[in-house]
């Protein structure tokens, strides 16, 4: 028993690493440019971090959620697959939120000012985007409404996961105001990705280890 407990921690930290390892490198090839190379570290990214969560003993819910990502990143590689993306990332939303709420997440409601807060923030967004969108507004305001219960739901486990959610938030946030032309501040691309690492690894690592204690 006490070697199988071993093993399985050296597998975790080993996933652990490659993740991060695995994030590092794509974000210094999203940091100086585009190559067929920044399009293969990506699509590593999910799949580590739901292998991690695996030998973790996390709930499927939760891999479901990182493999759905996963489909939605490479999807979005992919000329004319980006509607199919979102979709994907919209599956990984309501595993998410079912996920969460199982773990108690609903206790968010005893503090309205949470919800009330995103409401306003995803009306807002949705205002500012509505313009510029076409023939994407009703896609992205569905898909943004997921994303919201996802931040709002994530706000009623604590800190780490609210934050998590946060900025999963502000990330596609940053995408969806690049679909509308509006202004995004300096090395965009960069910022989407590296609040998209942080944000999967923070709802990820943040359940694990609340379902662990």
């Amino acid at each position: 028993m006490q070697n199988d407990v071993l093993r399985a921690g050296a597998v975790s930290r080993t996933l652990s690493a490659a993740f991060w390892l695995c994030s590092a490198v794509h974000l210094a090839l999203v940091a100086v440019g585009e190559g067929p190379m920044n399009s293969v570290t990506k699509a590593l990214l999910m799949p580590l971090l739901a292998a991690w969560v695996l030998a973790r003993r996390g709930p499927r819910l939760l891999v479901a959620a990182l493999l759905l990502s996963w489909g939605g990143d490479v999807a979005l590689e992919i000329d004319g697959l980006f509607i199919a993306g979102m979709a994907l990332f919209a599956g990984a939303h309501v595993c998410y939120v079912t996920c969460l709420v199982r773990e108690g997440a609903l206790r968010v409601l005893r503090r309205p000012a949470i919800p009330v807060v995103y409401g306003v923030l995803w009306a807002g967004m949705i205002f500012l985007l509505w313009p510029g969108l076409g023939d994407l507004r009703l896609p992205v305001a569905v898909y943004s409404l997921l994303l919201t219960a996802t931040a709002v739901t994530a706000a009623g486990l604590g800190p780490r996961i609210g934050t998590g959610g946060a900025l999963f938030l502000l990330s596609d946030a940053l995408i969806a105001f690049g679909l509308a032309d509006l202004p995004r501040p300096p090395m965009t691309g960069l910022v989407i990705m590296a609040t998209y690492v942080a944000a999967q690894y923070l709802l990820a690592s943040g359940i694990v280890d609340r379902l662990r204690d």
